[in-house]
């Protein structure tokens, strides 16, 4: 598999700066059904942290809001994901979007294991089209797929079973 590139859709919420506060707002999500494909964490500012939450469904990210929480509007980011280290990947990555003078805000990428990376990479938002096209970005939808289903079940080819219901 080469390396892709996921335009993701991400929240954020603003939580003081105490040791259970992500893992208390991380665990009420996922109790609420909230599938998170991503998450980060990091300092906003004295005495509080900011959380970031990458979920499959915009929709799903409202319970934070439930919760009380004050969630940001929806903003964009990329999910990076490939076989190998990230070493070379990201610094491609890296060199095409200085090329085209992009200014990357945060990234993160880590060898996830059994040949594996992943990565997430964020630019200002008024660079996120431009970054999209030149990355060749796609749109995760609501249907990411995992390696295991796609080689076991590819998109062209119907199973059975959703063929007897035409008939």
């Amino acid at each position: 598999m080469a390396t892709e590139v996921l335009q993701v859709h991400y929240q954020y919420v603003i939580l003081d700066d105490e040791p259970s506060a992500a893992a208390a707002a991380l665990a009420t999500l996922c109790g609420e059904g909230v599938d998170l494909i991503g998450f980060s964490e990091f300092p906003h500012g004295p005495g509080k942290a900011q959380l970031d939450l990458i979920a499959l469904d915009d929709r799903s990210l409202r319970k934070a809001a439930d919760m009380g929480l004050t969630v940001s509007r929806v903003k964009s980011g990329f999910l990076i994901r490939g076989e190998g280290t990230p070493g070379p990947p990201i610094a491609d990555i890296l060199h095409r979007l200085a090329g085209a003078n992009l200014h990357v805000t945060s990234v993160q990428a880590v060898a996830a294991g059994a040949g594996r990376f992943g990565a997430l990479l964020w630019v200002k938002a008024p660079d996120v089209d431009e970054a999209a096209k030149i990355l060749g970005a796609s749109s995760p939808g609501n249907d990411l797929v995992d390696e295991t289903s796609r080689e076991s079940f590819p998109a062209s080819d119907a199973p059975a079973w959703a063929m007897s219901r035409r008939e």
